[in-house]
C-alpha cells in the first residue's frame, strides 16, 4: 500500500487515507475473484453481474461493500487479512473511509 502523506500539522492527508482504503478494497476484490467459490458467493449475495464489477469498482460505496463482504465472514476476514498483511481492524477502518467516515491509520 502507498505511504501516507502528512499535512503541515501532522495529520494524515484525507486523500491518502482514501487512496489506501481504495487500494485495500481493490486487493480484496482480487482476493474474492481468485477463488471460484468465494466469487460465486459474492455474486450471489450482492446480486451484481460479473460484467458490471469493473464499472462498479470505480465507486467508493461498492468498494466499501466489498470490504463489508470480507468482514461478514470470520474465515474470509482472517484469510484476507493474512493475504493483505494487515490486521483485521484495518479492513473495518478502510470500509469506514470508503463509506465516508473519517479514519487515521496507525503508523509505525
Amino acid at each position: 500500500m502507498k505511504g501516507y502523506r502528512r499535512s503541515g500539522r501532522g495529520k494524515i492527508d484525507v486523500a491518502a487515507r482514501q487512496d489506501a482504503a481504495r487500494e485495500l478494497a481493490i486487493v480484496a476484490l482480487g482476493f474474492i475473484a481468485s477463488d471460484t467459490e468465494e466469487l460465486s458467493r459474492f455474486l450471489a449475495l450482492t446480486g451484481i453481474d460479473p460484467g458490471s464489477i469493473r464499472i462498479a469498482a470505480e465507486e467508493p460505496s461498492f468498494l466499501a461493500g466489498v470490504l463489508a463482504y470480507i468482514s461478514g465472514n470470520e474465515r474470509t476476514l482472517l484469510a484476507f487479512a493474512a493475504h493483505a498483511s494487515v490486521v483485521p481492524e484495518e479492513i473495518e477502518k478502510a470500509k469506514l473511509v470508503l463509506a465516508g467516515t473519517d479514519w487515521e491509520r496507525d503508523l509505525p
